[in-house]
């Protein structure tokens, strides 16, 4: 890249130039005192997302569900899960939000269903039901018993679940194998089936966009369309039965075709509510190519908007399947890479990124990429503040990163922990401790969660000091933070230096220079440095140069005296000297 390229040429679009925020149901706000967030208690907090300046509302599943995987195991598109709510009061949120000039989306869950959806239950009825290829069965394979001599069953290939296991789970019922790359209980939705997409289309997308919403976040996009016929993988874990196969699942064949249809059936038909342009954002995992990425998001293929790609988020953990939480120490440099590729993927195309570091499938940012202790927490939560601010790119923010929030405390047992895919790691490594096929695994799988499990996006919102931090009147559905009293919503209200205070402010002023911001190209400095992480941003014949300290030591400050500080975390700035945790901008016309 030229140092001094621009992004010049990209197409402003509202979702461009938007902060999104998303919500976790369960944990945000309980408004009945059931220990549960609820639709009603997000309603309430309408007003409270409209003043921290965020300009859509993502809010992660509230349908139907049996809550195996929290809701992204869907058992009727078309409802909620009662005790979250009901229609009128989805109804009731869209129209908050639409009053607050806020943007709406919701979670589009297609990959699979819950095993309790109608669809599979009439698809696991009979080999023989209309709705048995809306879902994938296998025949068992049968293999030499050495054990017990004879044959044995075994399933149709040898794959890995995300969650731990395998892929494919009996039906004794029609004694065929149904497929399943989450949870058991979540089986694969076969998109190679005509009519089953076409009710996904009604069920899940027109229902709902009938109802005013204004996108969707799309779930786990690039796993619709597998590689048929099935076939094992290679063995890569030789301790394991089950293989990583994503190359069997992951951007597959008809994967292009099949979203393009999405936009062409459903999606083009409609506007958000003020008119503009619906907004879609895809999970994109296991796509580590720009050119990979760039097919989903090319304005000129009209597939999607913009995707999460998870190279950043993904630092620090093992590889995706077995080793997921055995933690790999890293060290900034590589940070920076993955942060230069992604900003300069936009540049010279007409392909769009994301700018995140938290959501409801990670641990905390501060506890991973700053400093967690008493001292350096809330320096640490401004710096990456700003950093994420002034990246090219739509914005997004998971609940509870405007105040700071925590991983959960390390003293936690791991009976605080409630999330499947925690859980079955947890015990599948056990198993493997236990059985000395894997000693030291336990031990490694459980200061892996510490740091990076699910489970620590998903304790209760701080709202107050109160009881349970005024989540809740009751007993939780996950403990709240041991830390709520210090850290919450209410006190950081009345605090000018808070870390509240401050994403509003970067907020404001990330629209108010928003051209280099946010379409701005990017230019890394020194970077092998381990310690500040130095950037430019250009955009015609203005600079923004960027300088963060990711240490709790002062670091030198060099080459910007040429430049008007714009902004810096700290109240008071020294010259030459970056202070522990501190992040600066500077700007020159």
């Amino acid at each position: 890249m030229s140092p001094h390229a621009t992004n010049l040429y990209h197409k402003r679009e509202w979702w461009k130039e938007a902060t999104f925020y998303q919500i976790y149901p369960a944990s945000f706000k309980d408004s009945n005192g059931d220990g549960l967030g609820d639709l009603p208690g997000i309603l309430s907090k309408i007003p409270y997302l409209a003043s921290l300046g965020v300009d859509v509302v993502w809010i992660s599943p509230m349908f139907d569900s049996p809550q195996k995987d929290m809701g992204y195991d869907i058992s009727n598109y078309e409802d909620v899960y009662a005790p979250y709510g009901t229609i009128s009061d989805m109804e009731a949120i869209i129209s908050s939000c639409h009053a607050h000039n806020l943007k709406i989306i919701l979670d589009l869950v297609v990959n699979h269903t819950s095993d309790q959806h109608a669809w599979f239950k009439e698809s696991r009825s009979s080999r023989s039901n209309p709705k048995r290829d809306w879902y994938f069965w296998e025949p068992a394979r049968w293999v030499d018993d050495d054990v017990e001599g004879g044959k044995k069953r075994i399933p149709p290939t040898n794959w890995r679940s995300y969650f731990a296991g395998g892929t494919w789970t009996w039906d004794e019922g029609t004694e065929e194998y149904y497929l399943h790359l989450y949870d058991s209980s979540q089986p694969d939705l076969n998109w190679e089936t005509e009519d089953c997409r076409k009710a996904i289309y009604d069920s899940a997308m027109r229902f709902w966009l009938d109802k005013g919403i204004d996108g969707f976040r799309v779930d786990t996009v690039n796993k619709y369309s597998k590689v048929l016929p099935f076939r094992d993988a290679p063995i890569t874990d030789p301790k394991s039965e089950w293989q990583p196969a994503a190359e069997n699942w992951c951007n597959g064949p008809r994967i292009h075709e099949f979203i393009r249809e999405m936009n062409e059936e459903v999606l083009s038909k409609y506007t958000a509510f003020d008119g503009l342009p619906l907004v879609t954002v895809g999970e994109l995992s296991l796509t580590p190519e720009p050119e990979g990425v760039l097919r989903y998001v090319s304005a000129k293929e009209r597939e999607l908007d913009m995707v999460f790609q998870f190279d950043l988020t993904h630092l620090g953990q093992g590889d995706g399947f077995g080793g997921k939480y055995d933690f790999v120490p890293w060290k900034l440099p590589e940070l920076k890479r993955i942060v230069e590729k992604w900003q300069c993927f936009i540049e010279s195309t007409d392909g769009w990124t994301t700018v995140f570091n938290e959501n409801h499938d990670n641990g905390r940012s501060i506890d991973r990429f700053g400093n967690g202790a008493p001292e350096w927490r809330e320096k640490s939560a401004k710096m990456l503040a700003l950093w994420l601010a002034a990246l090219a790119g739509t914005l997004f923010l998971y609940q509870g990163q405007e105040i700071g929030m925590l991983n959960a405390p390390e003293e936690w047992g791991i009976e605080e922990y409630k999330d499947v895919e925690s859980m079955n790691h947890h015990r599948e490594a056990v198993q493997l401790s236990e059985s000395g096929v894997d000693s030291t695994r336990k031990e490694r799988v459980v200061k892996g969660l510490q740091l990076m499990a699910r489970d620590h996006a998903r304790l209760p919102f701080q709202w107050n000091g109160s009881v349970n931090g005024g989540f809740s009147t009751g007993k939780p559905w996950m403990r709240a933070h041991d830390l709520y009293k210090e850290i919450n919503a209410e006190s950081q209200k009345k605090e000018a230096d808070s870390v509240l205070s401050w994403y509003k402010q970067l907020l404001r002023l990330r629209e108010e220079h928003k051209d280099v911001f946010i379409y701005g190209a990017f230019e890394l400095l020194d970077p092998e440095n381990v310690s500040t992480f130095v950037f430019r941003k250009h955009y015609g014949d203005k600079t923004a140069l960027v300088a963060l300290n990711f240490t709790s030591e002062p670091q030198p400050a060099r080459g910007m005296d040429y430049m008007t500080l714009l902004i810096s975390s700290y109240a008071k700035a020294k010259e030459g000297v970056l202070q522990p945790y501190e992040g600066r901008v500077y700007i020159k016309y």
